[in-house]
This record gives C-alpha cells, sequence and structure tokens, in this order.
C-alpha cells in the first residue's frame, strides 16, 4: 500500500539553461526539415558553450539532404534559424551571444542500416526508429494531469521569463527552480521548500534577487501553499552573474526527468529534443501520455502510468503495460492493455504519427518548460495533451 503523507520535489529548468538552449537549437532543425519535407528524418544534437555552438547527427529530407549532399542554400538556413534560436531566449552576452558565436554544423546523411530497417517498402509497414521502453503518466492532482512539484517549479521559470521579455533587467536568462511539497491524504497541501537560482545582471545583492523573485513564486502557486514555514533559498550560492552557455556547457537531452514528469514516473532513458517523430522514443513517449492523460480525464483512475515498448524496424509494439496505482474506477489494467492501443491504430509508429498529427514542425515549443500538462495550440501543437478519447474511454467502465 503507498504512503498517503510524504514530501515530494521536483526541479525545472527555464529557457536559458545552458541544456535547454541545446535542446531549443535541436528542435528548431527538426521543425526547419519538416517544414520542408514532413518525412524528413531528423537525429540532430547540440552542444553549447562559451561563444560556440556544434550540431551532430544524422539527417534526410527532400529538399534538405539529396545524393549525399546538402540541397542548395540549406546550410545558411540552419545557421540562420540556430541564431534566431538563441537571439528569441535572449542571449546578448559577452560570452554567449546570438550574434556572434561560432557555429560547426556536422550533420550528414543517415545511415542507410537504419533506413532500410525504419523505412515501409512493400507489405512492410514502417518501422520504429529504434528499441526501447516509452512511458506515460497522468495525475489529477493538478488541472492539467501533471505532477503538483513539477507543475509549479515550471510556472515559476515560465513566469520569471515572461518577466524578463516584458522588459525587467534584473534578469538573465539562465535559471533553476525546485518545489518540494507536503503530501497529506495523497494530495498536495503546502510548500515546505522552494529554491530557486537565477541569473541577474551585475551588481545585484540576494536581497534584491529576492525581491524580483518571491511575488512570482507567490502569485504561481495555490493560496496558502506558502506558509510562514517554507524554507526558502533564492540564489543560496549568492551570485549568480556568468551563466548559460558560457558558464556551463549545454547538451541536447540532458533534462529527460524535467521535459516529462519530474521524477514522479518511470522514464525510458531516450530524449526527445533534436528528433524526427518516426523515433519512438519521441512519438510513442507522446502517445504514453495521451492515452494516460485520458484515462484519467475520463475519471477512470486518479493516477496512470502506461509503458510501451518496441523493437528497431518493428512497426507493431512489443508489449504495453498500465498501471492505475491501486486508484482504478470501474476498469481493470487488464481490460486497457487489451483496448488502448485500439484507440490510436495499435501503437505503429506511423499510426501514432497520423492520429496525433506530429509530422509538422511543432517542435521548438516543448524545448523548455515541458512536454507535458501544455495547453494544445490550434496548428497542432501539443495534440497528446487532448482529451477527446474520454467518451470512448468511459464506456470500458
Amino acid at each position: 500500500m503507498s504512503r498517503s503523507s510524504f514530501l515530494f520535489t521536483s526541479e525545472s529548468v527555464s529557457e536559458g539553461h545552458p541544456d535547454k538552449v541545446a535542446d531549443r537549437i535541436s528542435d528548431t532543425v527538426v521543425d526547419l526539415f519538416l517544414a520542408k519535407d514532413p518525412e524528413a528524418r531528423v537525429a540532430c544534437e547540440t552542444l553549447t558553450t562559451t561563444n560556440r555552438v556544434v550540431l551532430a547527427g544524422e539527417i534526410r529530407g527532400k529538399g534538405i539532404w539529396e545524393h549525399g549532399a546538402w540541397a542548395s542554400g540549406i546550410e545558411a538556413e540552419i545557421e540562420q534559424a540556430v541564431r534566431q534560436a538563441v537571439r528569441d531566449i535572449g542571449y546578448e552576452q559577452d560570452g554567449f551571444h546570438w550574434e556572434t558565436f561560432a557555429f560547426s554544423n556536422y550533420l550528414h546523411g543517415q545511415s542507410v542500416d537504419i533506413a532500410v530497417g525504419v523505412d515501409a517498402a512493400g507489405d512492410k509497414d514502417e518501422g520504429a526508429g529504434d528499441q526501447g521502453i516509452m512511458f506515460g503518466y497522468a495525475s489529477n492532482e493538478t488541472p492539467e494531469l501533471m505532477p503538483a512539484t513539477l507543475a509549479y517549479s515550471h510556472r515559476i521559470l515560465k513566469a520569471l521569463a515572461e518577466l524578463r521579455h516584458g522588459g525587467e533587467t534584473a534578469l538573465e536568462p539562465d535559471a533553476k527552480s525546485q518545489v518540494t511539497l507536503r503530501y497529506e491524504d495523497g494530495k498536495p497541501v503546502r510548500a515546505t521548500s522552494i529554491v530557486v537560482s537565477t541569473q541577474h545582471r551585475k551588481g545585484m545583492t540576494q536581497a534584491e534577487v529576492a525581491a524580483v523573485v518571491k511575488p512570482v513564486v507567490e502569485r504561481v502557486l495555490p493560496q496558502g501553499f506558502i506558509t510562514n514555514e517554507t524554507i526558502w533559498h533564492i540564489n543560496p550560492t549568492g551570485i549568480f552573474e556568468i551563466g548559460g552557455p558560457d558558464g556551463d556547457s549545454g547538451l541536447t537531452g540532458r533534462k529527460i526527468i524535467v521535459d516529462t514528469y519530474g521524477g514522479a514516473a518511470p522514464h525510458g532513458g531516450g530524449a526527445f529534443s533534436g528528433k524526427d517523430p518516426t523515433k519512438v522514443d519521441r512519438s510513442a513517449a507522446y502517445a504514453c501520455r495521451y492515452l494516460a492523460k485520458n484515462v484519467v480525464a475520463a475519471g477512470l483512475a486518479d493516477r496512470c502510468t502506461i509503458q510501451i515498448s518496441y523493437a528497431i524496424g518493428v512497426a507493431e509494439p512489443q508489449s504495453i503495460h498500465v498501471d492505475l496505482h491501486g486508484t482504478g474506477k470501474g476498469v481493470t489494467e487488464t481490460v486497457l492493455e487489451e483496448r488502448l492501443l485500439g484507440f490510436i491504430g495499435g501503437g505503429t509508429p506511423r499510426a501514432i504519427r497520423q492520429h496525433l498529427g506530429l509530422n509538422k514542425p511543432i517542435y521548438a515549443r516543448t524545448a523548455a518548460y515541458g512536454h507535458f500538462g501544455r495547453e494544445p495550440d490550434a496548428d497542432g501543437g501539443f495534440s497528446w495533451e487532448n482529451t477527446d478519447l474520454v467518451d470512448q474511454l468511459k464506456s470500458l467502465a
């Protein structure tokens, strides 16, 4: 039997964190290529460091990489898109400036050994882009059906970024947050600890930074969550002037727990950013979240974890596992395991992409503040957050 009273913590990092800069750049490349060819293959890794951005990985697509070489003009487009992404984040610092950083592009053509296993041919359906396990999770502890600790950690940094983009000159792009909540009877009731570290303009004191940050945190968390007993750590090292890629190198895919459920659910280990949706690391993880969220939204459980597994080059999932954490209402895990994949065309990579409309340039927006718990966009972004299966799932109870 699970505990009902406990402390739990999740962290988030801002769009200006060096790893998130790398994620944003990698997903910007994905969007650029999918806009040219919806069937493009992209596996783009990014390294960021002091005044330098390096791309590496494998790609393929019409108007992108054809006959073993870049299409005309595409290399310049890539560099322009990368610089614009860094500019949008807000980096105009001596140690990392969107206009002056050195740029290296080592992307190259996709391996034919991978392509032959993944591409559809004859009677063979499109296979999974890799082997692996993917997880999805949902919990009714917040309106967006996400773990509260992660949801509030994201909201703090998003609010600080909006303040900065709105003209608050005290703040610079790099920041981290961490929220610890007390759970009673399985529900979050108050914050026991708040940690926020944010890069700031030169010469600011710790107290001056706290005067900017604390009101934002108090506005973001539900009324009554902040008490006289809440422990605050705002810039606990005292000074945070050197940040972003100048302060620490960044790599694509190093913040996978921030991207998903803040440690409240398992993770298969594969990153999302930089990958086109044929890669099940990304698309199947989105499908798992979609199914889990719809189960909870349908009132069939308070919490739901779903695992799906794949073999590279094979279309059909190898397994599905559902865990309702003892909160199921009117339906068993076994019934859900038998029926859920049918709602997404059997769970093949192509069926998932078609059902969720994933072959679109919708990924740069996912690179910060989590891939889950977001509002679906009119153009198909965050389609995996839709709850359009609720009525069908209710019929299973």
